[in-house]
């Protein structure tokens, strides 16, 4: 079967942390009166137009995910149905948990899961995660802006023990990238593996 054996049990981890500046006063504030002059009134220098300042975070829905080696997969929502993860059905395809983190966030895990294989389509896109090594480039673009990261951990864990508690679920840390899908034994019998591929990457500076 395909990664995550169609879908991945996990619960819905609630991480809405929204955090804005104060809003602008709406009341009405008082207009110095100028002050007359016998002077002759200076040259008004022309408005200069506005700038984006550096500081201002770029965050972004993914649309596409970049792995090692140029290979692009398109980026699609995947809900939660009764606890479990939807994964697309097309193996071309990787779903972006919709709960999680956007790329750029100052805080959360960004989550993408995706099939290895299935039957009749053959090798998923996150297949190439079996061959993924820490220190490899991974980048996510979406609504024109990009996000590069790179792989810090790669690791096998059982399906029992992938969870909402694990910490690739965690939106209370600083911002990553995890990716998901299938590894281990295959069951003929359930047509599914025992185990999830994490691979964690850490962001190379901020979304642009």
């Amino acid at each position: 079967m395909g990664a995550l054996g169609g879908s991945l049990v996990l619960a819905l981890v609630t991480a809405a942390c929204a955090s804005e500046g104060p809003g602008q006063d709406s009341r009405t504030t008082g207009v110095p009166t100028p002050v007359s002059s016998s002077e002759p009134p200076s040259t008004v220098e022309p408005a200069r137009t506005g700038r984006t300042a550096a500081s201002e975070r770029v965050r972004f829905r993914p649309e596409q995910v970049v792995l090692p080696g140029g290979e692009t997969a398109v980026v699609v929502p995947a809900r939660t149905v009764a606890g479990e993860l939807r994964v697309p059905d097309d193996i071309r395809r990787v779903g972006w948990w919709d709960g999680s983190a956007y790329a750029g966030d100052p805080f959360g895990a960004t989550v993408i899961a995706g099939h290895v294989d299935a039957p009749r389509q053959g090798l998923g896109h996150f297949e190439r995660l079996l061959h993924i090594r820490p220190g490899a480039t991974i980048t996510l673009r979406g609504e024109g802006h990009r996000a590069a990261y790179r792989v810090v951990t790669v690791e096998a864990v059982f399906k029992d023990a992938l969870s909402a508690s694990s910490p690739a679920f965690d939106q209370r840390v600083g911002h990553r990238l995890v990716l998901l899908t299938c590894t281990g034994t295959f069951d003929p019998a359930t047509r599914s593996y025992d185990q999830n591929l994490v691979v964690t990457a850490t962001p190379l500076g901020a979304a642009h």
